[in-house]
C-alpha cells in the first residue's frame, strides 16, 4: 500500500508541474473555445536547473471546451539550463535514463504526452524526449532537445 501511494503521488505530481506561458490561436470556432497551440514551461523534478518549454495542439469547440476532445500528438520541446545543475548518481549511472519527467493527458481517456530524460555521459548533456502514446497504440511524432551541461561558477564572473 505504501509503494502505490508513492506511485499514485508521483503521477499526480508529473502531471501537475506545467506553468502555461501563452498560447496562439490557430482556428475559430462559433461555438466554445477556438482551436489553439499551447506553451507550457516545467522544470525537471529531479534536476534543478533544467527547464523545458513545450508547445503543444489543444482542440476547441464544443468537446474541447467540456474536456471530451482528444488533442493531435503535435508537440515540440525545447529545454534550457536555468541555473546550476549537479546530477545525482542515479542519473550519472544511467540508471535513470528513459524516466518520464512530464505527463499530461490528452484526451479524456487512455492518451498521454510525456517527457522522458536520457544523460548523454560522452557529451555531459541531457536528452529530453517528448512523443504521445496510447493504451493500445502511440504515435510516431516526437521531438527532442538536449542541455548541454555548462558550469554556472564560469558564466559569473
Amino acid at each position: 500500500m505504501k509503494h502505490l501511494s508513492w506511485i499514485l503521488m508521483l503521477f499526480f505530481s508529473l502531471n501537475a508541474m506545467a506553468e502555461e506561458i501563452g498560447s496562439v490561436d490557430t482556428a475559430f470556432k462559433l461555438v466554445g473555445a477556438n482551436h489553439k497551440i499551447v506553451i507550457e514551461a516545467f522544470d525537471d523534478p529531479v534536476i534543478r536547473g533544467a527547464t523545458c518549454y513545450l508547445s503543444r495542439a489543444k482542440k476547441g469547440g464544443i468537446s474541447g471546451s467540456l474536456g471530451l476532445a482528444e488533442d493531435t500528438a503535435d508537440a515540440s520541446i525545447t529545454c534550457r539550463q536555468t541555473g546550476p545543475i549537479v546530477l545525482p548518481e542515479t542519473i550519472l549511472s544511467g540508471k535513470s535514463n528513459g524516466d518520464t519527467v512530464f505527463k499530461k493527458s490528452i484526451s479524456l481517456l487512455f492518451k498521454t504526452l510525456q517527457v522522458v530524460r536520457f544523460y548523454d555521459r560522452n557529451r555531459n548533456v541531457l536528452v529530453y524526449l517528448t512523443y504521445s502514446d496510447k493504451l493500445i497504440e502511440g504515435s510516431p511524432k516526437n521531438s527532442i532537445s538536449t542541455i548541454a551541461i555548462q558550469d554556472w561558477s564560469l558564466l559569473s564572473k
